[in-house]
């Protein structure tokens, strides 16, 4: 059963920020949010506002957002622009956008190269509908999942759930962290049905899973397109569709594997990358 809990219009409680304005009493420090879309938008634009924090989620919410509370070049997204160092500590709890008729297309977030969006406790971002890259998060600086799942995520572009946005030097490219995670039941128009890892990006994914994604072009589960690192443990990719490399396509750039078998993908594995996916067959 979702629960709904109340808190002050302050927000006290709902967030531990770690900016050096930031101060709130240690009672109240791990009260967690209300479960509506305003007051977590409003927490994490005070996070933004600290220098970062950590926002904790109310348990088993379903946060439905109806409209984008941020837009830019790369188009509306659901949560406000991160560009500090942000965490969403769920309890069982998914961030989406809302399936009712009329409601407009936009990502769930996007992370500035001056940000960094960390998921843990079962947190899930779902049904995001991207216009470009990246249905479920566009990535420009970090993101960290862990125990927590990006689902059923659309973009027009490339990076069904998340886009490692391409990054040209000297710039850092973007990072992201799956542990404990999934990418599943995520749709991309263009490369990368479930993960996008874009120039200079990095990708490292540990006993996680990337299943059943789907590309209208190459990388149905993965597509590494001139990435710094590619690098999978114990994270197997399966199931995955694409017009060919339906499981992991790759364009130069550094890929391993470990203990991660890439297969049952459609019509084939990693078929027409180059180099090859090293231990992938078919």
């Amino acid at each position: 059963m979702r629960r709904t809990r109340t808190i002050p219009a302050a927000l006290a409680g709902a967030l531990v920020l770690t900016g050096a304005t930031a101060a709130l009493a240690p009672a109240t420090a791990r009260a967690a949010l209300a479960c509506t879309e305003t007051a977590l938008i409003a927490a994490i634009t005070a996070a933004n506002g600290a220098g970062g924090g950590n926002v904790v989620l109310a348990a088993n919410c379903t946060y439905i957002v109806t409209t984008p509370h941020s837009s830019d070049g790369d188009g509306p997204n659901a949560l406000p622009v991160i560009t500090t160092a942000i965490t969403l500590t769920g309890d069982t709890g998914t961030i989406t956008r809302s399936t009712a008729p009329g409601t407009t297309a936009f990502r769930i977030a996007k992370v500035a190269a001056t940000g960094s969006l960390t998921l843990k406790g079962n947190t899930t971002l779902s049904n995001g509908s991207a216009a470009a890259d990246g249905g479920g998060i566009l990535n420009y600086g970090a993101v960290t999942l862990t125990a927590s799942a990006l689902t059923g995520n659309t973009a027009r572009g490339s990076g069904g759930a998340l886009a490692n946005a391409g990054i040209p030097a000297p710039a850092r490219g973007p990072a992201a962290t799956f542990t404990n995670s999934t990418v599943s039941g995520n749709t991309a128009d263009g490369r990368g049905g479930g993960v996008y890892n874009g120039t200079r990006g990095s990708l490292t994914a540990t006993s996680s899973a990337v299943k059943n994604n789907t590309s209208g072009a190459v990388g149905g589960g993965i597509a590494a397109v001139n990435s710094t690192a590619t690098t999978l443990t114990s994270t197997p990719v399966s199931a995955n569709k694409a017009l060919t490399a339906a499981g992991v396509y790759r364009q130069n750039g550094t890929l391993s594997l470990t203990a991660s078998p890439i297969s049952g993908n459609t019509p084939n594995n990693c078929v027409g990358s180059a180099p090859s996916v090293p231990g992938c067959t078919g």
